[in-house]
């Protein structure tokens, strides 16, 4: 990915503390903390390890030396790792972090780092509060032979994320505080590479810290007695003090779907994903029971409809799953990628690792995996490059692209080369568009099972004869490359 980064920098401020109506305020003590680890590894089903944790006050620093893991280091390893934390507690609140990682080679060397600093401060008094992540950097990070400077992606099995930091101050009626953190490096796979399953995380160089100061307002003194005997005015009636706001409430709240966030896609040319007629409509979002919610959205058309790459890219992870039945992904130039589901067959470029074109005929709709009962339609999904560090959860909604893209509908379903010719209204046979193999494409397939289509679609790849598949990707690809123009998304 060109640039995984999600630096999530909050409000770096200084608060001057000024008391309610009435004398001074007071302070009643407070609390400050501080959190690190120097490197930790997340595998599914395995559990990992964690180095050089520490936390405090008081103050603590984590073990030195290297690190590995698994023991041969053939996923992690790191020359050197240290820790450390302070702070203390009282009239004023402060606490620190630093984290240094040196001499850093992930899954054999594929990904080197020469250099780790994690730093973040926070402190509350009486006067002021504020905090930093000063100091904190990334330096020497090669991925895959490549020097980078700043997040990018992994190949086509991951992510790397570099220098997530937050600084945040917060007040209410009665307390005051300031939050800060900094993490250095994430690695997520999301496909198995190097013996780690995909979901694998790898945290390098992680401080966490906060302070805030609990305050007392004074009641104002009673006015002197007067020397001459007036009537008393009426005292003024007292607003009631606000509830205490819950720190850090007048930010918005994180949301675990990213409604309404369209980063611009940047890789160049996209098209529709489905040739042909097709419809759909917005339900980005919506529960599932399944997935939790809709991460994408449902294009419906004939079975056996062209599924197209929206982009030039690559092709990887095309298999089954019990869910998006007969799947794939791609990943544009620029690191984006989009998932495809519930395909009934693919074309002889659905092989993981093929280099495709905007237009390139990738599969056909179907209704494979949960979809077994629903009308034929091809779930998609859009996974931009700066969102991919939040995992599966990292999807846009669909919709405003979809129609911004190319919909190519210009060439009767007909003219595709290796498409069945018109059937008669009297035939119980399926139409054009539904067909998916000719004869002979299926002539090794004991049944159109998964397994037996998955072993026939292997078979076309040699080219074979008229009406093949092989054959239906070279024309489709001849009469759809001068339709795949350049249509950026909004």
């Amino acid at each position: 990915m060109a640039g995984r980064q999600s630096l999530a920098v909050g409000v770096l401020a200084v608060l001057a503390l000024t008391g309610s109506t009435g004398a001074p305020s007071a302070t009643s003590g407070g609390d400050a903390s501080a959190k690190a680890f120097s490197i930790q590894v997340s595998v599914p089903g395995q559990g990992g390890a964690t180095a050089g944790a520490v936390s405090g006050p008081p103050a603590a620093s984590g073990a030195g030396g290297g690190f590995a893991y698994p023991a041969d280091g053939s996923i992690a390893q790191a020359g050197s790792i240290s820790s450390s934390v302070a702070g203390f507690e009282g009239t004023a609140n402060e606490a620190t972090a630093t984290v240094q990682v040196s001499g850093v080679s992930l899954f054999g060397g594929e990904i080197t780092i020469g250099s780790v600093t994690s730093q973040a401060a926070a402190k509350a008094s009486p006067q002021f509060i504020n905090g930093d992540t000063n100091g904190s950097g990334v330096s020497g990070l090669v991925v895959l032979g490549q020097p980078v400077s700043g997040s990018t992606s992994y190949g086509s099995w991951g992510s790397v994320s570099v220098l997530q930091q937050s600084a945040t101050a917060y007040r209410s009626s009665g307390v005051r505080g300031y939050t800060a953190g900094t993490t250095a490096v994430v690695v997520h796979l999301n496909a198995d590479h190097a013996g780690a399953p995909a979901g694998t995380d790898i945290v390098i160089g992680s401080t966490e810290v906060s302070a805030e100061i609990h305050m007392v307002v004074k009641p104002p003194p009673p006015p002197p007695p007067k020397k001459v005997a007036k009537p008393k005015p009426k005292p003024k009636p007292v607003e009631p003090e606000k509830k205490a706001e819950k720190p850090g409430s007048s930010l918005p709240p994180i949301q675990k779907i990213p409604l309404g966030v369209f980063p611009k896609l940047t890789a160049g040319g996209y098209v529709f994903p489905v040739y042909g007629p097709a419809s759909y409509t917005d339900t980005f979002g919506a529960p599932r029971a399944d997935t939790g919610w809709h991460h994408g959205e449902d294009i419906f058309a004939p079975l056996g409809a062209p599924i197209l790459a929206v982009a030039s890219g690559t092709v990887y992870s095309v298999g089954w799953n019990d869910i998006g039945g007969l799947r794939l992904w791609l990943q544009d130039r620029a690191g984006n990628e989009f998932y495809y589901a519930h395909l009934s067959a693919y074309s002889p470029l659905a092989v993981n690792g093929a280099q495709v074109r905007a237009g390139d005929v990738l599969g056909f709709v179907g209704n494979t995996g949960d979809a077994e009962h629903t009308p034929y339609h091809l779930h998609f999904e859009i996974h931009p490059t700066s969102l991919l560090y939040k995992g599966y959860d990292g999807a846009v909604a669909p919709y405003p692209y979809l129609n911004a893209w190319k919909h190519l509908t210009d060439l009767p379903l007909t003219s595709v080369s290796g498409w069945a010719p018109l059937i008669s209204d009297s035939s119980h046979a399926p139409k054009p568009g539904a067909i998916l193999l000719q004869s002979h494409d299926i002539s090794s397939a004991t049944g159109l099972e998964p397994a037996s289509l998955r072993r026939a679609m292997r078979a076309t790849g040699s080219g074979a004869g008229d009406g093949s598949l092989a054959q239906l990707a070279a024309s489709a690809r001849k009469r759809l490359e001068p339709l795949a123009r350049a249509v950026p998304g909004p």
